[in-house]
């Protein structure tokens, strides 16, 4: 369960328990729960704490602690409350008990036919997430029923034109996205709930309802990589059904997700726009990127000669043309890389590392300086490629870098090699940090020694060590007793006052 889903989750838990204390939804009250996760976990928590066979807290009476009881007839007999709150409505339509089921799915109908634009604005979200359950599937089969309907429902959040005042025009209706009155379809694409966008989308395009333009264009608005797809999928297959469309192209490669250029720069060909691709062998995205040289070699060129160009020309030198001319570098392009270790722009220079990475080539002498580089981009790359030849750095100098009066980046950057290098100087190294100021580093260094501990085999340590046992017995409030005294066992070290293992 992710953070947000925990966070909805205790917010409908607290509702619940403040309804059963005696209080009330509103200001100064219990907060309602608002989103479908805090209603389910609502609807669960009263059912764990409400129990049928004693009498119920002060909270008892409220309809929507009936709602949720325990007993089914007692949930049954809820539903025929006047105004029962639609959300839990909505739960007790997927209800174990055949009873509470029909009688919700009853109510829930009657309300869907009076408020159908409100009733699927504020319960799509929840009707998705009970879709899953083994009885939730009637609910979200009527909802697309009615989303489906050949007339759209207007959305009913929206004020009308202010009639004139002071000389000054009436100003038109808007809807609280600042758009024109859309349908309910529209609104649950615009929702800050994910799941929700997704199925509004996949409905709206089995729908037809867009042609290949808005297609496009809204795959290029759309921050919701899922959903990105769904529109640049729909897109790219209207475009190879009917051909090359300029406008829809360059919406696509003007997109924020890069699934949705590299689908405009591959659209390219079929326009007949094969020189356009050089331009997009910069792109941030290694996908648009690799798109980009093929579409290249498909027009006959040469995609290391243009990437060579980029980075040879100070004008159109970035960090993304550093990765992607050493995408398709050679060990020949070493030189090239290595002069850009001194470019003024930090981002230059992390690329450049990272691109010598690629090339497998690894000079322990070249990036020993960068690890104290001002640039935190620059330290970290440096400390990805050192930690490949850890074993040939001076342990003073790396142990010298953790130190406290040491940049936050270079003491993290030094730590990953010490890590890397592993023994007893990695866990001196971490033990040190144990008690450090810096908690990113604290959580990190007990994280790693925590990791020294398999039940499969023993840890990278020398055995019978006393330094070992030393630094073993200043973290054992991270080990369970029984497990540091595994892990004694395993390095053959003795606890403090005891005899020697094995004797």
């Amino acid at each position: 369960m992710g953070a947000v889903a925990r966070r909805q989750s205790e917010e409908g838990r607290a509702a619940a328990a403040g309804l059963l204390r005696g209080g009330r939804f509103g200001i100064g009250g219990v907060a309602r729960p608002v989103l479908p996760a805090s209603w389910i976990a609502f609807d669960a928590e009263i059912r764990r704490v409400h129990s049928p066979w004693f009498p119920g807290p002060r909270g008892a009476a409220r309809i929507e602690v009936r709602l949720c009881h325990p007993d089914g007839r007692v949930r049954e007999a809820a539903l025929q409350d006047p105004k029962p709150p639609l959300p839990l409505v909505a739960i007790r339509c997927a209800d174990w008990v055949p009873a509470v089921r029909e009688r919700a799915r009853r109510v829930l109908a009657e309300a869907l036919a009076a408020r159908p634009a409100n009733t699927l604005i504020g319960l799509t979200p929840l009707v998705l997430r009970l879709g899953g359950r083994e009885q939730g599937a009637w609910a979200l089969e009527l909802f697309e029923t009615a989303l489906r309907a050949p007339e759209p429902v207007l959305a009913p959040y929206w004020r009308p034109a202010q009639p004139a005042r002071w000389g000054r025009a009436a100003k038109p209706a808007r809807t609280m996205t600042g758009e024109e009155p859309d349908t309910v379809l529209g609104w649950l694409r615009r929702s800050g709930d994910l799941p929700t966008r997704r199925f509004a989308t996949r409905l709206t395009l089995g729908a037809g309802l867009f042609g290949v333009r808005e297609l496009a264009l809204r795959a290029g608005q759309e921050q919701d990589p899922a959903t990105a797809r769904l529109w640049a999928d729909a897109a790219l297959a209207a475009l190879a059904a009917d051909g090359p469309d300029d406008e829809a192209i360059d919406s696509l490669l003007r997109g924020h997700m890069p699934m949705v250029r590299a689908g405009g720069v591959t659209a390219l060909r079929r326009a007949g726009r094969h020189a356009e691709a050089a331009e997009h062998l910069a792109d941030r995205s290694g996908l648009v990127r690799a798109c980009a040289r093929w579409l290249v070699k498909q027009d006959g060129g040469d995609p290391y000669a243009l990437c060579r160009a980029l980075v040879e020309d100070p004008a159109r030198l970035t960090a993304h043309a550093v990765t992607g001319f050493a995408e398709c570098a050679r060990r020949a392009d070493a030189p090239l890389l290595r002069a850009l270790l001194d470019h003024p722009a930090g981002a230059v220079r992390a690329a450049a590392v990272a691109g010598l990475r690629t090339l497998d080539i690894t000079d322990a002498d070249l990036l020993r300086p960068l690890l104290d580089d001002p640039s935190a981009a620059v330290a970290r790359e440096a400390s990805v490629s050192l930690a490949q030849v850890a074993a040939r750095l001076p342990a003073e100098w790396l142990l010298e870098r953790i130190a406290p009066g040491r940049p936050a980046h270079t003491r993290r950057g030094a730590y990953r090699v010490l890590h890397a290098r592993g023994g007893v100087l990695g866990l001196r190294a971490s033990v040190e940090l144990l008690t450090d100021a810096d908690p990113g580093l604290r959580r990190l260094a007990a994280q790693r020694v925590q990791s020294l501990w398999s039940p499969y085999a023993p840890p990278a340590l020398p055995l019978r060590d006393p330094e070992v046992g030393a630094l073993l017995e200043r973290c054992t409030e991270l080990f369970g007793d029984h497990v540091m005294g595994r892990l004694r066992s395993q390095l053959g070290i003795p606890r403090a006052g005891s005899g020697p293992i094995g004797y």
